[in-house]
């Protein structure tokens, strides 16, 4: 009886080797249809692949998005450091080229002076509250510098020296309210020189105003005013500015011309000291010489 068993265990296995071996020849074989077991099984197959796949994909891109967006973040932030970097050095470039377009001027102004030998001056302080009044320089009176001296740029006249310590000086604007600033100029557009003096600023207009002209002087607009040179202090033929427009004050008895500054008032770092070489009036004789 176990024999018979164990010949009926061989015969199994090997009809069972038989009919693998003709399934793989079935299966190998080149056919245009495919059995009903074998569209089952890959039908079953697929469904599975396709089930697990998608979910495997949008893991895959989830994580993928979050490693290009931390990419994208860290770029942006060298970008953000690197638009810093250049926006700070595009304005150090642009004062660079400020200052050395005013440092150019006022070598080409001081190589053209005559009459009067420069002081070169920086300024230091300017009060925002007096921003139109004042502004203090680093030169003293150890540097030559002396009270009512002319100061300029290399476009013309700014103020005059108020005050002067041992190392710094404070400069009286031309734009200060001060009634007591008063500047002699003169315009030589005409044939014979109109004169007279520099006395308020219109601050709406930003213009000064030369007043207490003759009302029958006729004066053309765009005319050249310098300093006269007649106070004693002051060198003649510093540029003041152009006439803006000519009106008839409040009496009608006098002129007033509005004059456009040659000099930029409120943006003021290289300044001149003017050091006239020959003085003709003693400033303390003559009330303080261009006051």
């Amino acid at each position: 009886m176990p024999q018979f068993f164990l010949n009926k265990r061989l015969i199994v296995l090997l009809v069972s080797i038989i009919i693998l071996v003709a399934l793989i020849g079935f299966s190998v074989r080149d056919r245009e249809k495919l059995s009903w077991p074998e569209q089952f099984l890959k039908d079953t197959t697929g469904f599975i692949q396709n089930i697990f796949d998608k979910p495997v994909q949008l893991t895959a891109g989830f994580f993928e998005n979050v490693k290009d967006l931390e990419n994208t973040y860290q770029e942006n932030k060298r970008l953000k450091t690197r638009l810093d970097e250049y926006v700070d050095l595009k304005t150090k470039v642009q004062d660079l080229e400020k200052e050395n377009t005013e440092l150019r001027d006022v070598l080409g102004k001081k190589e053209s002076l005559r009459d009067f030998s420069p002081i070169q001056a920086t300024v230091i302080a300017r009060n925002p509250d007096m921003w139109h009044e004042k502004v203090i320089i680093n030169r003293g009176k150890i540097h030559g510098v002396k009270k009512n001296m002319a100061v300029i740029t290399a476009k013309g006249l700014v103020g005059k020296i108020k005050t002067v310590t041992q190392f710094t000086s404070t400069v009286q604007l031309l734009s200060s309210m001060d009634p007591k600033n008063r500047i002699s100029v003169g315009i030589y557009s005409e044939k014979t020189p109109i004169y007279g003096f520099i006395e308020g600023f219109d601050q709406k207009e930003r213009l000064l105003m030369m007043k207490k002209i003759p009302y029958d002087v006729k004066i053309k607009k765009g005319s050249e005013v310098v300093t006269s040179g007649l106070g004693g202090v002051f060198p003649k033929g510093l540029p003041v500015g152009k006439v803006e427009k000519v009106e008839s004050d409040q009496y009608g008895l006098t002129q007033v011309a509005y004059i456009k500054p040659e000099a930029v008032m409120y943006d003021l770092n290289h300044l001149m000291v003017v050091k006239r070489t020959i003085t003709t009036v003693d400033p303390t004789e003559s009330g303080g010489g261009d006051l």
